[in-house]
């Protein structure tokens, strides 16, 4: 039987949302087990509340439920990665191509300015900045595009790459040949051109999976 909340108890939706930044940060490892009684503790929320966040993460791909062993963050395979990576390049192109055709002047500027820190970033060698303008950047074309059911897939796909993600972020010269490309994204974003815009993101896309077919390589025979 569920357990009645505690007054100023965290919801399920709080909960969820706390959880999947966590494990998005890196808190919690690919294969780690996610132990209910530390996230009661740690979300202030009932045994209720925190099963029913892991079966929404587990429906986003994030969290892997089994019998009688509990939960823990999913492994996705460089394989799988890869397709997922492929999917998105279809997606995130939609997304490019309708920011292009919906994009205000503030916004407009607002990219502008995200692509020069990026460009300040790589040359001061802030990786990890980098990679944080990276996710503000794309944040910002699904925020433009306000395209609702793209939004809410690519943030799954995205959410389920976060390891390989990381693990592109510190391989060298990564910086040195995405930016470039994130720079002719908002220049096509920028002069309202949607087929250049999708163009540049589909470019963008299969060069993230051409990086992810290096680690691989990298990685040698499993």
């Amino acid at each position: 039987m569920p357990s009645t909340p505690r007054p100023g108890e965290t919801g399920a939706a709080q909960v969820r949302h706390g959880l999947r930044a966590a494990i998005l940060h890196g808190e919690y490892l690919p294969g780690e087990r996610l132990v209910e009684a530390q996230l009661i503790e740690r979300f202030d929320a009932s045994r209720f509340t925190v099963r029913a966040a892991l079966h929404s993460l587990a429906t986003e791909g994030l969290v892997v439920l089994e019998h009688n062993r509990g939960a823990q963050v999913r492994k996705v395979s460089l394989r799988e990665a890869l397709e997922i990576t492929e999917v998105r390049m279809v997606l995130e192109g939609l997304i490019a191509a309708r920011a292009a055709e919906r994009v205000t002047d503030r916004q407009a500027s607002e990219l502008a300015e995200i692509g020069v820190l990026m460009r300040h970033a790589v040359e001061a060698e802030e990786h990890f900045r980098y990679s944080d303008l990276n996710h503000r950047l794309h944040s910002l074309l699904r925020e433009i595009a306000a395209h609702e059911t793209a939004d809410q897939i690519v943030e799954t796909l995205r959410g389920q790459l976060v390891r390989h993600q990381f693990m592109l972020s510190v391989l060298p010269g990564r910086p040195q040949v995405s930016l470039p490309q994130h720079e002719r994204i908002i220049a096509a974003v920028r002069a309202r051109d949607p087929k250049a815009a999708e163009s540049a993101m589909r470019e963008h896309i299969a060069s993230v999976f051409e990086a992810l077919r290096t680690l691989d390589y990298l990685s040698g025979p499993a």
